[in-house]
């Protein structure tokens, strides 16, 4: 599909209103972007651990739509036309802004590589695993290095393991501190070819560590179809076959009523919404790349064979990971361990009583910044 950026600088005072006439127009996938404050009820309603940056709120803001293949030259010079028509009716009462519009293609495909480029560096992530994006099919680990010519500080070593990332549609690129806490704990705890199960698995990137660490069998999860079908290709990207790797999307707390009963004990059941995961298992994106299902039920009616695990990772939020805390034994062997990130110091507390409470011992605790890792038996 082709697709242009057509975009307006206004005020915060009439996005709602420019949006409703694009709306009208027939415009659909509208996006606002401003420096509005976040009120606590949002960021609740958000439900993010990771604090939220802004720059000074001036007023302005930027309305933005997408436009297919079917906005010619002369569709898009009506389109600018009706917005302009629409500014000037708004301006007689309210303050409509800047009023600029701009049309940017998205449709070059060496612009995207030179902005993925731009924004997704090789890193090293942790020790010698390597995170690499995928510039192009025919493009091997060197050539890629080649495409960058400022790499201060970095430098590929022989026994390196790359991840090698093609799409970044879900969830970051895997340098977060989070993520660096979860691979040192892998790292220090796999061997013999143990599995691993990873919750919450995003773009693939510490399940597809974990296999190239060793582990003998990786199992990532996630609620969101879109994930699932980014990590299979990345896991393909980095070289590995679905015999050692396989993802699904489902939800470990959907209709769990033992998780359920454990808030409600000290009635969070509104934490327990937010948490959960997920209304119920989601569907496929797309049909040729179907999202296997799990049950909550130790995979009974999963393609991928029921097992438990040596190792579980959740690198989801701290108000998951209480919940999880109920349920996750079921899916780990009797020695296993469960390593668990993505939480702020502000709830280093609630996690480890909630793994205290329903049978774990916490066997180590590391941190980077304001965030923690909690590993527990």
């Amino acid at each position: 599909m082709i697709w242009k950026k057509f975009s307006i600088e206004t005020s915060t005072e009439v996005v709602d209103l420019l949006s409703d006439f694009l709306s009208e127009l027939g415009i659909e996938g509208i996006q606002i972007e401003d420096n509005v404050p976040l009120t606590e009820d949002e960021i609740k309603q958000m439900f993010v651990d990771i604090p939220l940056t802004l720059g000074e709120d001036d007023g302005s803001a930027r309305v933005s739509c997408y436009l297919d293949d079917s906005y010619d030259d002369s569709k898009i010079d009506e389109l600018k036309t009706s917005v302009k028509a629409e500014l000037e009716r708004l301006s007689q009462f309210l303050p409509v802004g800047e009023g600029a519009i701009t049309v940017e293609s998205t449709t070059d495909d060496s612009t995207w590589n030179d902005k993925f480029k731009e924004n997704f560096k090789p890193a090293r992530l942790y020790d010698d695993i390597v995170i690499m994006p995928v510039i192009d099919d025919e493009s091997d680990v060197y050539d890629t290095l080649k495409a960058y010519k400022n790499l201060e500080g970095f430098e590929l070593r022989p026994d390196d393991k790359v991840v090698r990332i093609k799409t970044v549609t879900a969830f970051g690129t895997g340098t977060h501190e989070t993520t660096r806490l979860c691979l040192g704990q892998i790292k220090k705890n796999i061997s013999n070819s143990k599995s691993v199960f990873d919750v919450g698995c995003g773009s693939g990137i510490l399940s597809i560590a974990a296999c190239l660490m060793g582990a003998g069998y990786v199992h990532g999860l996630d609620i969101d179809p879109q994930a699932v079908y980014a990590s299979k290709i990345n896991a393909e990207s980095s070289g590995l076959d679905s015999d050692r790797i396989d993802f699904s999307c489902g939800n470990l707390l959907a209709d769990n009523r033992i998780a359920e009963n454990f808030l409600s004990q000290d009635d969070n059941r509104e934490k327990m919404e937010k948490a959960s995961l997920g209304s119920g298992i989601a569907s496929p994106i797309n049909p040729d790349n179907a999202a296997m299902m799990v049950d909550i039920q130790l995979g009974e009616s999963d393609p991928i064979p029921a097992r438990k695990y040596d190792i579980v990772v959740a690198n989801i939020l701290a108000d998951v990971i209480i919940p999880l805390s109920t349920i996750i034994r079921t899916y780990m062997t009797d020695d296993g361990v469960f390593i668990t990130s993505g939480i702020s110091e502000s709830k280093e507390t609630a996690v480890k009583d909630a793994l205290i409470q329903n049978g774990f011992q916490i066997v180590d605790i590391t941190r980077e910044n304001e965030w923690v890792c909690i590993v527990a038996k």
